[in-house]
């Protein structure tokens, strides 16, 4: 069974840091490109960053562009995301996904379960 965790969600003050974490287990995604969405209180699910199996291809969402970083360890089968400079409007719950593409963006088809971040004014 494939299984997405995500850690490192939390509280913190605009303009402060965190780190979210995602161990995936069940699957190896060494090939396949893993990424991170959002999804606020009423709002539509919106793309953050997704990055390919060597890390050498990131993308981001105009939203978090020059704030947040994506990276990936392949060895822990693991995926990250730095968010710097938050701001409230970063409230969400984010989401860790990964494809079952080979190499190719999209295909995201296992998804774990959220970890909130809340950003306070």
């Amino acid at each position: 069974q494939v299984q997405l965790v995500e850690s490192g969600g939390g509280l913190v003050q605009a303009g402060g840091s965190l780190r979210l974490s995602c161990a995936a287990s069940g699957r190896t995604f060494s090939t396949s490109y893993m990424g991170w969405f959002r999804q606020a209180p009423g709002k539509e699910r919106e793309f953050v960053a997704d990055i390919n199996w060597s890390s050498s291809s990131a993308y981001y969402g105009d939203s978090v562009k020059g704030r947040f970083t994506i990276s990936r360890d392949n060895a822990k089968n693991t995926v990250y995301l730095q968010m710097n400079s938050l701001k409230p409007e970063d409230t969400a719950v984010y989401y860790c996904v990964g494809s079952t593409k080979i190499n190719a963006r999209g295909g995201y088809d296992y998804w774990g379960q959220g970890t909130q971040v809340t950003v306070s004014s």
